[in-house]
C-alpha cells in the first residue's frame, strides 16, 4: 500500500505542477498577443506542458482509485475529495480548450482573468489536502 500511496502522491504533485504553470503561461500569452515570436514560443511551451501533464493526471487518478478500491478507504471526506478531483479534471480539460483557443487566435480573456483562473487549483489543492489529512467526516 505504501508504494501505491507514494506513487499517487508523486503523480498528484507532478500534475499540480502543470495545473499551476499552464495558466501562468496563459497569463503571458494574453499579454503578448501583438508579439508573434514570443507568442509562438509560449504556445509551444504550453502545448508541450499540456501533453506532459495529461498522463500525470491520469496516473494520479489511477493510483488514487487503486488506493480507494484496493484498500477499501471510506468516509464522506473521500467522496468530497473525489468531487474535487472531478472538478480538477474539468479544469484540466478547460485548460486544453483555452490552449486551443490561443492557438487558433480566439482568446477572449484578459491577463487579469487568467490570473484569477490560475488561483483555482491552489484553492482546490488546499481543500483536498485538508480533507485527506484531517478526514473531518
Amino acid at each position: 500500500m505504501l508504494v501505491v500511496k507514494s506513487l499517487h502522491i508523486i503523480f498528484v504533485v507532478s500534475w499540480f505542477a502543470g495545473l499551476f504553470y499552464l495558466p501562468r503561461i496563459f497569463v503571458n500569452l494574453a499579454m503578448v498577443e501583438n508579439e508573434p515570436a514570443v507568442r509562438a514560443h509560449l504556445l509551444v511551451m504550453a502545448r508541450k506542458l499540456y501533453r506532459f501533464m495529461t498522463p500525470l493526471g491520469v496516473l494520479a487518478i489511477v493510483f488514487g482509485l487503486w488506493l480507494w478500491f484496493g484498500f477499501d478507504f471510506s468516509g464522506g471526506w473521500l467522496h468530497a475529495k473525489t468531487l474535487l478531483v472531478a472538478f480538477l479534471v474539468v479544469y484540466h480539460l478547460a485548460c486544453g480548450r483555452l490552449l486551443r483557443a490561443f492557438a487558433e487566435g480566439r482568446n477572449r480573456h484578459t491577463h487579469r482573468w487568467y490570473r484569477v483562473f490560475n488561483e483555482i487549483p491552489v484553492l482546490v489543492l488546499t481543500a483536498v489536502v485538508f480533507l485527506a489529512v484531517l478526514k473531518p467526516f
